[in-house]
């Protein structure tokens, strides 16, 4: 049965590579989709993960979230679960020699990995075909590893960053790391695959991939990589590994407290690579931010929204801003500023500037109109404050507090 397309190729390219770090190349991509379209067959979309640890994150679901704009478009993706590969270790963004898994540790980690890769990807047989590299790699005798090694050169091999670091470090390099990017490549070649998606990290791999297509007589995949998620740490690559990451089954209020912690300045890359908002919707935001006239804290809550919803529905994230906006209630555990004010009843607009939430009555008029303000009375009433000439009232000897972004101030009447 044919598969019917509802884009033009021309409209798929402009669709697919949106986001993305690099295209080889965007003629052959073009002309891959005018042969699917003519034909009617969707493209084999390749995608390989190694179960190195049992959970996925969201530096993961960057590459997801591409296969899932795939599959949309009338595509099917090759989901590859590297249970074979995952027993040599990929030595990519490694210094040392990586630890080689038990198979059954391996098998362990693979059982969770399609329960979690499906709350992005379309389980629908007809858009997925799961592979796993065992199949074909297990099977294979001494001969053929060693003709498949005749392929490839050990110069082109050590070719690879992070090989070349480690002979110039003078750090040791096993001789089945040398064989990693052969397999990977070889995958591509057992699948016949179209494309291969990747992180910029594993461009090296995917190059071998092509090469060996080539030789065996295939039609070279086209490589389209992804830009690589930092972590919460904001320097390095989100990893289990370093503990800078947001997995895709942290419960909600960790998703959400995870998310809040990304600094301002990373958030939009967050939002670039992770949210569903057309870029102009996200751009506006963060111009906005930028004039002063949208607090960057309700940009972070929108995203850590968007993302929590995104896993576990409206309730649960909803549940979790409201989580996040509780715990900062007048709580003896937290270390607030203390400062002091008179009784009364006093204009927001000036009451901002007296505790020093503001710097002047417009700074304070600008914070007022973005929502960023939130006055929590004595009697644990809570209410964002909406108009500058509004009255805050404070009685003698009543305690209140006043958030405002990162700003947490206990105020006492006196």
């Amino acid at each position: 049965m044919k598969t019917t397309f509802s884009k033009t190729p021309e409209q798929q390219v402009e669709e697919l590579l949106r986001g993305t770090a690099e295209v080889i190349s965007r003629q052959e991509l073009l002309d891959k989709l005018k042969e699917s379209n003519k034909e009617g067959r969707p493209l084999k979309v390749k995608w390989g993960a190694d179960p190195s640890a049992p959970d996925i994150h969201l530096g993961h679901t960057v590459v997801l979230r591409k296969l899932r704009q795939f599959q949309d478009l009338g595509h099917r993706v090759q989901f590859l679960i590297g249970d074979f590969t995952a027993m040599i270790g990929d030595p990519t963004g490694k210094s040392v020699t990586r630890k080689a898994l038990s198979r059954e540790e391996v098998e362990v980690n693979a059982k969770t990995y399609l329960e979690q890769v499906f709350k992005v990807l379309d389980k629908d047989p007809a858009k997925i075909e799961v592979r796993y590299n065992s199949e074909w790699c297990r099977p294979m005798g001494f001969e053929e590893v060693i003709r498949l090694a005749s392929k490839y050169t050990v110069a082109r091999i050590l070719e690879r960053d992070d090989f070349t670091n480690r002979m110039k470090e003078q750090r040791p390099i096993s001789l089945h790391e040398l064989l990693y990017p052969l397999i990977q490549g070889y995958d591509s070649v057992v699948l016949q695959s179209d494309v291969e998606m990747c992180g910029t990290d594993q461009k090296f791999n995917c190059l071998v991939g092509r090469a060996l297509q080539e030789e065996s007589g295939q039609k070279p995949e086209v490589i389209l990589s992804m830009p690589i998620l930092e972590g919460l740490d904001g320097v390095k690559k989100m990893s289990k590994s370093l503990g800078n990451y947001v997995g895709v089954t942290d419960p909600p209020n960790e998703m959400f407290a995870k998310l809040l912690s990304v600094s301002d300045d990373l958030m939009w890359k967050y939002y670039e690579l992770l949210s569903d908002l057309a870029p102009e919707v996200w751009k506006d935001r963060q111009a906005k931010v930028g004039k002063g006239e949208y607090h960057p804290k309700q940009a972070k809550q929108e995203l850590a929204k968007e993302i929590t919803r995104r896993f576990y529905g409206e309730a649960k994230a909803k549940e979790a801003w409201d989580y996040f906006e509780n715990r900062h209630n007048l709580d003896q555990s937290v270390d607030y500023q203390k400062v002091q004010v008179p009784p009364g009843a006093h204009k927001a607009a000036d009451f901002l500037v007296m505790v020093g939430v503001a710097k002047s009555k417009s700074d304070a008029k600008r914070l007022i109109e973005q929502g960023a303000v939130e006055w929590v009375n004595g009697k644990q009433e809570k209410k964002k404050l909406t108009s500058f000439s509004e009255a805050v009232e404070i009685s003698a000897g009543e305690t209140g507090l006043i958030r405002s972004g990162k700003v947490f101030l206990k105020v006492n009447a006196s």
